[in-house]
């Protein structure tokens, strides 16, 4: 499986560091939030994290351009349809998770890896949750995501 598209949910600190990650490594993402107010939050921090980036010369003006031109943001599920992986940056509250989980069943490829950001809920709990255990995964990543080169996967006793 090649992946491509990446759909971030959740606009905040984690989800907002997960979509400038992905972007920077070339892949489109679709960066949805509940809230309309979060996306352009999120996308000039993003603009201003990689402004950052060009003065210090890690990255080109003209990267950074590609980069941001390879975003999308919004507030209807719908966009994720194609993703070939989904991640989960929302608040440690399962009610929160199991709503998100539900409503991106009818958007989602049957080939689409959906993995959560949690560092606290089991895995197994929430791949049972989303009703597509065997394609679910833990992906943590650490704050500052673009700077901190790190991520824990993690699979949940379903995981194909």
């Amino acid at each position: 499986m090649s992946i491509s598209k990446i759909g971030v949910i959740g606009a905040g600190l984690m989800g907002n560091g997960i979509a400038h990650a992905a972007l920077l490594a070339g892949f489109d993402v679709v960066l949805i939030d509940a809230f309309e107010a979060a996306l352009p939050k999120a996308v000039a921090t993003m603009t201003k994290n990689m402004d950052r980036q060009v003065s210090k010369g890690s990255l080109t003006a003209e990267a950074k351009e590609a980069a941001l031109g390879r975003l999308v943001t919004s507030t209807d599920y719908h966009q994720l349809g194609g993703a070939d992986l989904v991640v989960e940056a929302v608040p440690e509250r399962l009610d929160i998770k199991e709503a998100i989980y539900k409503g991106l069943a009818p958007v989602l490829g049957a080939d689409t890896i959906l993995a959560s950001n949690t560092s606290s809920i089991s895995i197994t709990k929430l791949a049972a949750m989303s009703g597509r255990p065997e394609k679910f995964i833990g992906l943590h990543f650490f704050n500052p995501v673009p700077v901190m080169k790190l991520v824990e996967i993690t699979r949940g006793l379903a995981t194909s």
